[in-house]
């Protein structure tokens, strides 16, 4: 059994069960790690299979998904292809939005219990670190990939790396041994792309002037990994001390004498548990000065893609950007059957049930409106302000009016004197739930 068969043999049995997808481009890498996968009962046991995303990038593209279709065949595991459409002008540059596409393939096409296995070894680590360096990554981002990790944010299926640690040449050598034939991209040569910089100049270079480079880049990367996942530990158990579980906000008071690096990661965790994307660098130093410094009655926020963090009172509350958006709506509802309100707002219904209809309109704040309580009339405007509703939950309030357009309820929380009497003399209660 060669050293690298016997590195898979260790790491199978603790796996999570389910089928092992292999990401397989038809390259060395992969064609290494699909044929010792092949040769392992216990893979095969497991289902195994080999998935090939063609890019569409190079003409001879449709020839590389071919040989990987074939090569699969030859082992008799299981192929399956997914073409992808790569945005060639995309700010990011097409490496990164070819790795996007990818992975999206792999999202879509890995079963919810599956596990995809990928051939990174630890000369693709080594440049990975240097990259994200260059990109002024943190303890995160300099600790390199993970071994395993969850593929998707939901969790089920795994990202695995079984190679990681060993060095390229343990797989030429592989290669080699076993007569295997694999596709050579020359996107890989090319110098446009900054992966190939730090695989045919800047590694050189290092390894001629630190003989030893690659040995502690690989140490530091370790040690970063123990450090931030000590960090994400302490973040973790803050977030639970404080995370309100009815509106998922955070208190200011608890974040604000936060070292820096340990409210980034606190706020990184809040935002996963909203599955919600993190903000760019720029965002981070203007948390605490323009949130958490911010006057007590202030209601400052900040946004970036698909995202608006804000302030109400002592507390920060996180929302989809959309969520902010208060695009009118009105309903007729005769109060018989519950009524689900659009935007996700909830459900308006009455209890115990009407037994006749009624004619009422349900719609989201206008403007103007005035509502007659404990005998004198008051601005919607001045009553919400006095509430301790966070101004962006204002506008989506859904109002009641009754047939002679007067407001009678809002959001089942305030009703007028007369909608009031009719509730009790009724025996009804409006919820919104």
């Amino acid at each position: 059994m060669s050293d690298l068969v016997a590195v898979l043999v260790a790491q199978l049995p603790t796996l999570p069960p389910g089928p092992v997808w292999v990401g397989f481009s038809g390259g060395l890498d992969s064609s290494v790690l699909l044929h010792a996968l092949a040769s392992l009962p216990d893979a095969r046991a497991r289902g195994l299979g080999a998935l090939h995303v063609c890019h569409g990038l190079h003409p001879d593209a449709p020839l590389w998904a071919e040989h990987a279709r074939t090569v699969a065949q030859a082992l008799g595991v299981a192929f399956q292809g997914a073409d992808v459409t790569v945005n060639t002008i995309a700010e990011e540059g097409v490496e990164a939005a070819a790795r996007r596409a990818r992975y999206g393939a792999f999202d879509r096409h890995v079963p919810a219990h599956g596990v995809l296995a990928l051939a990174h070894h630890r000369d693709d680590q080594i440049e990975t670190v240097l990259l994200r360096l260059m990109h002024g990554a943190g303890h995160e981002g300099l600790a390199g990939m993970r071994a395993l990790r969850p593929l998707r944010a939901e969790g089920g299926a795994w990202l695995w790396r079984p190679v990681l640690g060993q060095p390229r040449q343990r797989l030429v050598e592989y290669a080699r041994q076993h007569g295997l034939r694999w596709i050579e991209d020359p996107a890989n040569a090319q110098p446009d792309f900054a992966r190939n910089r730090v695989r045919h100049g800047v590694l050189p270079a290092l390894r001629d002037a630190f003989p030893n480079a690659e040995a502690r880049i690989i140490d530091s990367s370790v040690r970063l990994r123990e450090e931030a996942e000590a960090l994400t530990h302490c973040a973790r158990i803050l977030l639970n001390a404080h995370l309100d579980a009815s509106d998922g906000s955070l208190p200011i008071t608890a974040l604000i004498e936060l070292p820096a690096a340990l409210l980034r990661r606190v706020i990184g965790l809040w935002l996963n548990h909203h599955h919600l994307p993190h903000p760019p660098a720029g965002i981070w130093p203007r948390i605490v000065p323009e949130l958490a410094q911010a006057r007590p009655d202030a209601t400052p926020q900040l946004a970036w893609r698909g995202v608006q963090l804000r302030r109400h009172r002592d507390r920060l509350h996180v929302l989809p950007a959309e969520a902010c958006v208060a695009a009118d709506w009105s309903i007729d509802w005769d109060g018989v059957a519950p009524l689900a309100l659009p935007h996700a707002l909830g459900t308006l219904v009455f209890d115990p049930p009407l037994s006749a209809p009624h004619a009422w309109q349900v719609r989201n704040r206008r403007g103007g409106e005035v509502i007659h309580r404990h005998g004198h009339h008051r601005s919607l405007k001045k009553l919400l302000q006095e509430s301790d509703i966070a101004p962006w939950q204002r506008a989506r309030l859904p109002l009641l009016f009754d047939n002679a357009g007067r407001l009678a309820s809002i959001a089942g929380r305030w009703h007028s004197d007369a909608f009031a009497a009719w509730l009790h003399q009724h025996d009804k209660t409006l919820r919104l739930r």
